[in-house]
């Protein structure tokens, strides 16, 4: 067999296989540890959709000023925001400090983790 045309077939097989490839897309849902019910509301809406369209979600909540004194008020409002999605969504990475903000990320039920 030539080597030239072993080559060739190889990278087309490549080819064919990015064409293939699904590309998962990560949506952010940022809050704030005061941020009002009916925000909140609205953002769960827009991250079950998201989760519905097959995308990953991140949750982070952010702080700012002496908010991050009482982390555990960004502890359960993302506890609220799995619990309110854990129909549509499993959790992937816990909730944790990343910064200046606590981050958790989401996936749809039944993806690969």
């Amino acid at each position: 067999m030539d080597f030239g045309k072993f080559q060739y077939e190889r990278a087309k097989k490549e080819r064919e296989a990015r064409k293939a490839q699904k590309e998962v897309e990560v949506k952010e849902i940022r809050l704030r540890p005061k941020t009002g019910e009916h925000d909140i509301e609205v953002v769960l809406r827009r991250a079950r959709k998201f989760l519905q369209d097959g995308s990953k979600v991140k949750a982070r909540v952010r702080f700012r000023g002496r908010e991050i004194t009482h982390p555990e008020v960004a502890e359960d409002l993302l506890q609220r925001v799995a619990r309110d999605l854990q129909d549509v969504a499993d959790i992937e990475k816990a909730p944790g400090m990343e910064g200046r903000s606590l981050l958790m990320i989401l996936i749809p039920k039944g993806a690969k983790p």
